[in-house]
């Protein structure tokens, strides 16, 4: 194994088993290498949220490890998120990231949140449960150019189509993108949103092409 497999897979195992500790001493060995912070995010401490959210689907760990492990990922994200925001002086677009109303599942968002943060994005977080005028009113707060709503169940897939009418009806400029497991590219194109990301890794592109 290489050094650099060997520390991303570190990376992962920190937040798959949250030692917070490990978390650290792997983001610091992964800059003196030279590893990208979206490397370091996407296929490292990302790949081991996925975990955690595809063990916690199956009901093989609880919100408390959960919680462990995303603070783990916070204390790695401590680390990163400075030296890339320094480097740039300033951070690029603001997003504003929520699961969308009637929906309290956050582990796939809080991993794209983390991606688009390590990108450099001013990512406002706005929890679960968040309504259409909840998104509006954050991104009019914080001049906003994309809204990304996430949705888990096939329920709350009507949300997101209420977000994309609701911006249109106020003809503003904000971009609306839209995941979650029952969503598709189809029917982000059947609502009018602006695009759509299957996995955190995906996310920044889309941003980006919608950004710059």
């Amino acid at each position: 194994m290489t050094d650099k497999k060997a520390i991303l897979a570190d990376l992962e195992k920190a937040v798959e088993t949250w030692n917070a500790k490990l978390a650290v001493e792997a983001t610091n060995k992964a800059l003196d290498a030279g590893i990208s912070v979206s490397e370091i995010i996407g296929d490292g401490l990302g790949k081991g949220m996925e975990v955690i959210g595809d063990r916690f689907d199956k009901a093989e760990i609880y919100l408390p490890q959960v919680v462990a492990a995303s603070k783990t990922m916070t204390a790695a994200l401590e680390i990163l998120l400075p030296k890339l925001t320094a480097g740039e002086g300033s951070l690029k677009a603001t997003v504003i990231m929520g699961t969308v109303e009637g929906d309290i599942h956050e582990i796939g968002k809080n991993v794209c949140v983390a991606m688009l943060q390590g990108a450099g994005y001013n990512v406002i977080d706005a929890g679960c449960d968040v309504s259409p005028q909840d998104f509006l009113d954050l991104a009019e707060e914080h001049g906003a150019a994309v809204l990304g709503a996430s949705a888990l169940m096939t329920t709350t897939l009507e949300i997101q189509k209420e977000l994309v009418e609701a911006v249109k009806e106020i003809e503003a400029d904000y971009k609306c993108i839209v995941g979650g497991a029952p969503c598709s590219p189809s029917w982000a194109e059947e609502i009018g949103a602006d695009g759509y990301s299957e996995t955190a890794n995906d996310i920044m592109g889309l941003v980006a092409s919608l950004t710059e």
